[in-house]
């Protein structure tokens, strides 16, 4: 991107424009001009636009002019954003990227006013700067669309209930499933995030101040271990004896694979393939089709 076209272009005056044979009007400050000015001088600048060769100062002068004239195209979009906590100039830096992609495309054989054709661009470029890089946590992109519609839909029904809709309400308005809502609102969860550092009303656990993390819980991993015993005791019990025997010996008593083939009677080898072909049934038993990894 040309970050030129960002600079102010208050010093370009009509004798600049004259002397670089631009054939184009003079414009002392492009940012002051009048949207509806603004209209009717584009023509003009994309009309010579045409004709200049790209790369040239007088391609530039022109494109830069442009750029400047019709920010409040970008001013008017980005105001539709407002208050949802973001950056305003990164939403209007955002919108920049739109209108310097319209004013690339625009052609005037489509008449067209370029306000409709720009428009489109410079508020497809914040949707896609929302929907991209505000999440806290990223969320497919369906999720993140039905969100949207989402809030409307509850906007919509609670002015209409005088109260907060049902789940089911909402699935009926959108033409949705029941699932579809919930999954809706447990994406809407990724959208802000807040540090474990945050402070929080009332008193910490030594009696400091309070913070997110001292009440979020943590693994326990006693608890996946009883799971793991549950899930593993049917199926320790489709087990033969000698089978059951031979992991009493290895894994509770620690006996050597020597020491479980001598009272066994077969060798040390046999008694790995044996311990092998036991683990790996029970892992499969475990884990289902994921045993087989």
């Amino acid at each position: 991107m040309d970050t030129a076209v960002f600079r102010p272009e208050a010093q370009v005056v009509e004798v600049i424009a004259d002397s670089a044979g631009c054939g184009l009007p003079g414009v002392t400050d492009p940012r002051s001009v009048a949207p509806r000015d603004a209209r009717q001088l584009s023509r003009q600048f994309f009309q010579r636009l045409s004709e200049l060769t790209e790369g040239t100062h007088e391609y530039q002068y022109a494109r830069n002019t442009l750029i400047e004239m019709n920010m409040s195209l970008v001013r008017f979009a980005a105001g539709r954003f407002r208050g949802r906590g973001d950056d305003m100039d990164d939403v209007v830096q955002t919108g920049m990227i739109g209108l310097i992609k319209a004013i690339d495309r625009f052609e005037l054989s489509r008449e067209v006013e370029f306000t409709s054709f720009a428009l489109p661009y410079i508020v497809g470029e914040i949707k896609r700067f929302f929907r991209d890089t505000t999440w806290a946590v990223h969320v497919p992109r369906r999720l993140q669309e039905l969100r949207v519609e989402l809030a409307k839909a509850r906007e919509e029904l609670s002015s209409r209930l005088d109260r907060e809709p049902t789940t089911a309400e909402l699935a009926t308005l959108m033409n949705i499933s029941e699932q579809e809502v919930v999954e809706g609102r447990l994406a809407s969860n990724g959208y802000n995030s807040s540090s474990l550092d945050a402070a929080l009303t009332g008193d910490g656990p030594e009696g400091g101040e309070a913070v997110l993390a001292d009440f979020i819980g943590v693994e326990e991993e006693g608890l996946r271990l009883v799971e793991d015993f549950h899930s593993l005791a049917p199926l320790m019990a489709e087990l033969s004896d000698r089978d059951r025997r031979i992991l009493h010996l290895r894994f509770v008593d620690e006996a050597t694979q020597a020491e479980i083939g001598e009272e066994l009677g077969c060798s040390q080898m046999h008694v790995s393939r044996l311990i092998k072909r036991i683990i790996g049934r029970l892992r499969e038993g475990m884990l289902g089709e994921l045993g087989c990894a």
